[in-house]
């Protein structure tokens, strides 16, 4: 039996057996539409527009189905015995199903500069995420510099063991906003709560052994890593460790919150949150330190409340989208290998990173005091100005996972947004490169009056443009790569570029400081050139044959 005409009116409801997807199928029928058909395992489909053929008048649209399907309980198909039934009017037209994408406009949907305009609205306060961390460790240096030299040298270790081991949990929120941002694509609101859940538990576990770790391990810890020469800072560091590690549980389940937001592809709450942690923060530190004259330790009370109210106006936020910060669920061993082999290689890559640029210290150190005080300039310069890329890699993980895995997923619209993202990234690029070389060749005394430090600081500044330039394009390239849980594949790649890395830099030690940029240059464009490749090559998440839309068919029943 076929199904020959399809007419008036509209919002007609259509039976048809639905056939077993061999590549994506450019039609899809909306649940208000579409009778259930029983053992039919099939997703429900979107939604349809009735339009007609001539001028959108008059059109066929029909598809094809294997003879092998069968309808179970026809019967309850609108009390009817065939196999699909349409309203018949007094005059019979014939009209064309057409597919409409959801009602809301996604950003894949826009032009490309429409796209971009969007992209840039997401990333814009996306990128204050990234700068607020520093900020607040910049706000602690500046003042209590003023009131200590001790205190300042205890701040070098205590910030190491507060602030450069969140870098340890970028895992937590990269899993986050990647797992929650793949289940929105999948439109299951309640998979969505599921995820937020067993990974704020994961939160919640990691920081309170953290608040473990600080509490009874942190002075033994400092005292190992300041050295047998630094021993009369350890008391003030330890304090200042212990009174900020109070707030590492609220800090990792914030964390969490806050990722979830960025999968929801809103960075626009969790930017408020760290506003208003930063301003409790500057207005703490001029209360309890300058006012009240408590040092270092008025420093660690006032970072360590700001972290609270930031973490609570992240779960409230969250809260009022609609899902629950509080409902906390163990993973399933199943879960639990699903969390790690996300969270496994962002670890092995962020590890890979931070080796690499300490290893480059490492050896500048061993140059000389001219030499590591111009790098310390430069590499400080360089981490200010790379953290404004991170925001595309954020945006790409927020946005893929929807045309990568969603009911509209589309390879052609995801490559455009990648061509969105590289266009944004080699703007930023070229202007943080440009701005980030002219302040100490421009500004030297800025940071230095030593004219040999600063002759130093102007060896590398090419090489300091060349590094930096690339790195935005490479966020997003890798950001991609993250969206479509290509992770073996990153972490390798990283692992490799720090391995050749490591081996360029004994290469090169012999010709000074401008050899370590030179080595941290060839590990930038090695990251980039890698990545790039990985998503062209036919293999890539862009690139998979699977996805070739097939052409519409008479459509067959029986």
């Amino acid at each position: 039996m076929q199904l020959k005409t399809l007419a008036r009116p509209t919002h007609t409801p259509i039976g048809a057996p639905i056939p077993r997807r061999l590549s994506r199928p450019s039609i899809f029928l909306n649940n208000q539409f579409t009778p259930r058909l029983h053992n039919s395992t099939t997703p429900p489909p979107q939604s349809i527009r009735i339009s007609h053929k001539n001028n959108l008048r008059n059109r066929f649209l029909t598809a094809c189905t294997s003879a092998s399907h069968e309808l179970i309980e026809e019967d309850k198909l609108e009390n009817d015995t065939n196999v699909a039934s349409v309203s018949l009017s007094s005059e019979e037209e014939e009209v064309v199903v057409e597919v409409v994408e959801s009602k809301r406009e996604d950003l894949a949907n826009q032009s490309i500069w429409k796209q971009m305009k969007e992209i840039v609205m997401f990333s814009g306060p996306a990128t204050g995420l990234w700068i607020c961390g520093p900020l607040m460790s910049l706000i602690s240096t500046a003042v209590i510099g003023r009131g200590s030299s001790t205190e300042l040298a205890a701040l070098g270790p205590g910030t190491v063991f507060c602030d450069n081991m969140n870098l340890l949990f970028m895992f937590l929120s990269i899993a986050t906003s990647n797992m929650v941002a793949t289940s929105l694509a999948k439109r299951d609101k309640n998979e969505v709560q599921h995820q937020i859940s067993i990974l704020l538990f994961v939160g919640i576990t990691c920081g309170t052994l953290m608040l473990l770790f600080t509490q009874f391990l942190g002075p033994w810890a400092l005292t190992a890593f300041a050295g047998p020469k630094n021993v009369h800072i350890v008391p003030a560091a330890s304090k200042y460790v212990q009174i900020r590690g109070l707030a590492w549980p609220a800090i990792l389940f914030g964390l969490v919150a806050q990722s979830a937001s960025l999968g929801m592809k809103d960075s626009l709450g969790p930017l408020k949150a760290l506003v208003v942690a930063s301003s409790v923060n500057a207005i703490g530190h001029v209360v309890l330190c300058n006012m009240l004259h408590y040092g270092i330790t008025g420093a660690a009370w006032a970072t360590m409340t700001s972290q609270l109210i930031a973490a609570y106006m992240m779960i409230d936020a969250l809260n009022k989208k609609g899902y629950s910060a509080f409902s906390i669920s163990i993973p399933s061993p199943k879960e639990f290998l699903q969390i790690f082999a996300i969270a496994a290689p962002v670890f092995v890559t962020m590890f890979s990173k931070v080796a690499f640029y300490s290893l480059i210290t490492y050896f500048a150190t061993a140059m000389g005091t001219n030499t590591v005080a111009a790098h310390q300039v430069m590499i400080q310069m360089y981490g200010m100005c790379v953290v404004w890329g991170e925001p595309l890699s954020q945006t790409a993980q927020s946005f893929m996972p929807e045309l990568l895995y969603g009911v509209n997923q589309s390879l052609e619209k995801a490559r455009m947004l990648l061509k969105s993202l590289m266009v944004i990234g080699a703007i930023l690029g070229l202007a943080i490169a440009t701005i980030g070389m002219s302040v100490p060749w421009l500004l030297p005394k800025m940071f230095t009056p030593d004219l040999n430090v600063i002759q130093e600081m102007h060896k590398v500044l090419i090489l300091f443009f060349l590094s930096l330039a690339v790195t935005p394009c490479t966020h997003s390239l890798e950001g991609t790569l993250l969206a479509g849980r290509d992770l073996t594949f990153i972490s390798l790649s990283m692992s490799g570029c720090f391995s050749l890395g490591a081996l360029l830099l004994l290469l090169v030690k012999g010709y000074g400081l401008p050899g370590c940029w030179f080595a941290l240059v060839g590990f930038q464009w090695g990251r980039f050139f890698l990545a790039l490749q990985r998503l062209l090559s036919p293999s890539g998440v862009l690139q998979s044959k699977n996805m070739i839309n097939y052409k519409p068919e008479k459509l067959k029943a029986t």
